[in-house]
């Protein structure tokens, strides 16, 4: 059904950062503003980089009593303590993950601009499905995903919804009754002042 409260706020990390700096940026992010996931988005391969990261990053979350989760390496969810996963492969991996981890830990699948895979995923066992980017990109084939996607799955699908990569306030606007979660990543982090930016793109005061 088309939904009649606003999209809940997802906050995605760069794909590196200096912790320390990073960390004063989300904290002002997350005292100002409701936010309900962040996700961990590391581009190293560095596991012992990823645990730390995950440990601060973890904290400041849960004193904040928001939920988060990390980028693929499903193995380290439970360890870390984190509330589970986001798969950017779609479908393949879910069947995995949900193996190794509790019953409660969120999966979540990226699936680009494909409905297949978006079902897919749903069938799989994905507590959430995001589509994206939105808007033009130059990036890998140039695919995005419409507000036509986003309109059929909340009109027939149960499973939340959620809109990431190339968000503007413009489609902000265009999807405010027809997905769950708006996610902004770069949108924020590659601004001078995030929190200035996550106000503008969302029409608020800044």
């Amino acid at each position: 059904m088309i939904k009649s409260e606003q999209p809940k706020l997802y906050i995605v990390s760069p794909p590196e950062f200096e912790i320390e700096r990073f960390s004063e940026d989300l904290k002002f992010v997350l005292d100002t503003v409701e936010i309900s996931c962040f996700r961990l988005s590391l581009s190293t391969q560095d596991e012992n980089v990823i645990a730390k990261t995950a440990d601060v990053i973890r904290h400041i979350c849960h004193s904040r009593d928001v939920a988060i989760v990390i980028e693929d390496h499903f193995l380290l969810v439970q360890k870390h303590g984190l509330d589970g996963v986001h798969l950017s492969d779609g479908p393949r991996n879910i069947r995995k993950a949900r193996e190794n981890l509790e019953k409660e830990s969120i999966i979540g699948s990226y699936c680009g601009n494909s409905k297949h895979n978006g079902l897919t995923a749903g069938e799989a066992g994905a507590d959430y499905i995001s589509f994206g980017p939105l808007g033009n990109t130059p990036l890998k084939d140039g695919s995005t995903a419409n507000p036509d996607l986003f309109t059929w799955w909340s009109t027939m699908i149960e499973i939340p919804v959620v809109a990431e990569g190339g968000l503007t306030k413009e489609v902000v606007n265009d999807l405010e009754n027809i997905t769950d979660f708006l996610a902004f990543g770069d949108e924020l982090w590659n601004k001078k002042n995030p929190l200035n930016e996550l106000n503008h793109l969302l029409g608020l005061p800044q």
